[in-house]
């Protein structure tokens, strides 16, 4: 007879963690796994990674959900490798092979490369690969395609800001194709590869695919669920970022606390403040994220809100957080 099974006790997390997703793992089977370990009660991600891709994922926790649709236009950067002279029907190795050629040594030289990245810097049209995420009609079109059906998808306007592109051939022990790419959101880094590959003369698909950067989040500061899972339970929400690590593109506004609790109301405020888009907006006392806003015309009007229970809990979280990191540190004198 199975043991039932312990319920978990749920609390409120505020915070984004920075997550180094694993390969084979889909984004939301991660999510759900760093929801499980922080015992939270709100989670949600800025975007997914394909279960064969590895990297940067961001994980948004409670008041930090309300932000993460900000973070979905941030450019990203890939690192892929791509194996040449064979194409697969998925893009990548999941699928299968669907063509093999010869590749011509010459596809390779630093000419060949210089001139194929040429093509493929700036602003590019790329058709959405059948094996996406992508819905017709209200359904996916991977979907389409594990039933054997291939449907009409327009091309989409992309931009590759950065690309370099190495043989690595002799390391791989194959003939393969380093890919590094810095893209506008929407980019598919298969088709992308595919893409290559069919300007080299010989097609290709995606071996490997990692994500070492996000809008301003790179993989030197992910942490990965093993590291997540081997701290001690009290120690990590020590592993979040603040709410306010989505919002460091925007104008900061203090206000006092009076106007403060107004602005929580929604209420618009008055004040000398230049127009801009978009506006953070903390308390001076306690110091603490309030929301998110615009300024227009000597005006700030409210857009975002946290709750006041929301700040509540943040600041309790970050007194224990502190204060259990103070803990440590004295024990270790």
């Amino acid at each position: 007879m199975n043991a039932p099974r312990t319920r978990v006790q749920r609390r409120p997390v505020h915070g984004v963690l920075l997550l180094d997703k694993p390969l084979g793992l889909s984004s939301n089977n991660a999510l759900q796994k760093a929801k499980w370990l922080l015992r939270a009660e709100k989670a949600g991600h800025t975007g997914t990674l394909d279960p064969l891709a590895t990297g940067v994922l961001p994980l948004c926790f409670g008041a930090a959900t309300k932000f993460s649709q900000l973070h979905l236009d941030a450019d990203k950067t890939y690192v892929a490798v791509a194996r040449l002279g064979q194409r697969s029907s998925t893009g990548d190795r999941e699928g299968d092979i669907i063509e093999t050629r010869e590749v011509d040594p010459a596809c390779l030289s630093p000419e060949s490369l210089a001139a194929v990245r040429e093509r493929f810097l700036g602003p590019i049209r790329q058709v959405p690969p059948m094996h996406s995420a992508l819905k017709k009609d209200g359904k996916a079109l991977y979907e389409y395609a594990r039933e054997g059906i291939d449907v009409e998808r327009p091309a989409r306007d992309v931009t590759i800001f950065e690309l370099q592109l190495t043989d690595v051939s002799a390391e791989q022990g194959f003939p393969a194709l380093r890919i590094e790419v810095r893209c506008s959101k929407g980019t598919y880094i298969r088709t992308l590869g595919e893409d290559i590959g069919q300007a080299l003369g010989c097609g290709a698909y995606l071996v490997s695919l990692r994500r070492t950067v996000t809008g301003d989040f790179d993989q030197s500061r992910c942490v990965s669920l093993e590291a997540l899972e081997a701290l001690p339970e009290g120690e990590r929400l020590a592993s979040l970022m603040p709410v306010q690590t989505l919002l460091t593109h925007h104008t900061r506004v203090t206000l006092d606390s009076q106007n403060a609790g107004r602005f929580l109301s929604g209420m618009r405020r008055r004040g000398a403040w230049a127009d801009a888009k978009a506006v953070a907006v903390f308390g001076d006392e306690p110091p603490a994220l309030l929301g998110v806003g615009h300024t227009l015309a000597g005006e700030l009007i409210p857009e975002r809100l946290l709750s006041p229970i929301e700040i509540q809990q943040i600041l309790e979280n970050m007194e224990r957080t502190h204060g259990s990191e103070g803990n440590r540190t004295e024990e270790t004198k």
